[in-house]
């Protein structure tokens, strides 16, 4: 069975931007894939964190992982930290990676921006550890966002490296899954830019922990523009705001995005907004319950990333051996 390797950052204030162009789309995958899911801790890192708060996000993000439908007993759920062969692994390929390579990635020119010279090593070699994490695991696929596509084609060149250089095909070379619904959910006071949890107002964003009564509220305060709804994709294409509203509704019920427009044609925002809010708050609504009846019992949680940790570790620790061997490190 092909694998499957993804992850989260735990930075707190999940939204529906991460369920439906991440989460909801890896619960369909358990069927097909032996499945690991990611809290990627490390990662985080990058950015100054508050200790306590990033481990409550880490609970959350798994609480996430399971209200929405991932299975803890069919797929494995551990938070990165928790196998230090992530970061072992990290290093044998960050001695293989071209600074070259890493200078093309452009998550790297977004973040850093004009102070680059004060950005931290992590956040440079944040690719390299994500390849890592990926190959550890000897992952043949990767479902990501467009946004970090460019990571995994870079997970595909150290692999082929690390296979030249040492006269092996241990390594696959990932195939990076970009799911096409709704992958990427705009703001809602800006459609034009990407929901996003650290955006400062909060009515930007349905979270993933909202009860129903907000989520309603947040849709009726979302941007729109005065004219009815468009008649064509091709009008909603143009109405930035109007499309990621149809484009949300679309999503949450599996209909194209022709049909939704077929359907709101013409009519005004308030009633399609009513419409959004029953669908939004009828899903959410339930996953944030469960997240929150969860996040109340942390003993659960650390449980449920204990049990994936020794999964994730008895996997992990051969390949890492294997690897250690090709290179010429003595392990006695």
């Amino acid at each position: 069975m092909p694998r499957i390797f993804s992850g989260i950052q735990p930075t707190g204030n999940l939204h529906l931007g991460n369920y439906l162009g991440a989460i909801r789309n890896w619960v369909a995958l358990q069927a097909d894939y032996e499945c690991i899911f990611c809290i990627v801790d490390l990662h985080a890192l990058t950015l100054p964190q508050e200790p306590e708060e990033l481990r409550s996000a880490t609970r959350e993000v798994t609480a996430a992982y399971i209200a929405s439908g991932i299975d803890p007993e069919r797929c494995i759920i551990f938070n990165q930290s928790m196998v230090p062969a992530h970061t072992q692994l990290a290093w044998l390929f960050g001695c293989l990676t071209p600074l070259g390579w890493l200078n093309r990635m452009t998550q790297f020119k977004d973040k850093a921006g004009k102070d680059r010279d004060n950005a931290g090593l992590g956040l440079y070699s944040y690719p390299v550890l994500m390849a890592a994490d990926i190959l550890l695991y000897r992952a043949t696929h990767v479902p990501v966002g467009e946004d970090q596509k460019q990571h995994v084609e870079l997970a595909r060149d150290i692999a082929g490296a690390f296979n030249r250089r040492y006269n092996t095909d241990f390594f696959p070379l990932p195939e990076p899954q970009i799911f096409g619904a709704a992958t990427r959910v705009m703001s809602l006071r800006d459609g034009t830019k990407k929901m996003s949890k650290s955006d400062e107002s909060d009515y930007s964003r349905i979270n993933m922990t909202d009860d129903a009564d907000t989520i309603a509220l947040k849709i009726r305060r979302a941007k729109t523009d005065p004219q009815p709804l468009p008649h064509s994709v091709k009008e909603a294409e143009m109405r930035p705001e109007a499309a990621n509203l149809l484009g949300i509704y679309a999503a949450l019920t599996d209909e194209t995005m022709e049909t939704v427009v077929a359907h709101f044609a013409g009519k005004n925002f308030s009633d399609f907004k009513a419409a959004l809010a029953e669908r939004a708050s009828a899903t959410l609504g339930r996953i944030g319950g469960e997240m929150n009846r969860m996040m109340a019992d942390p003993g659960y949680i650390d449980g449920v990333l204990r049990h994936g940790a020794e999964r994730a570790q008895a996997i992990a620790e051969p390949h890492l051996k294997l690897v250690f061997d090709m290179t010429g490190l003595l392990r006695l």
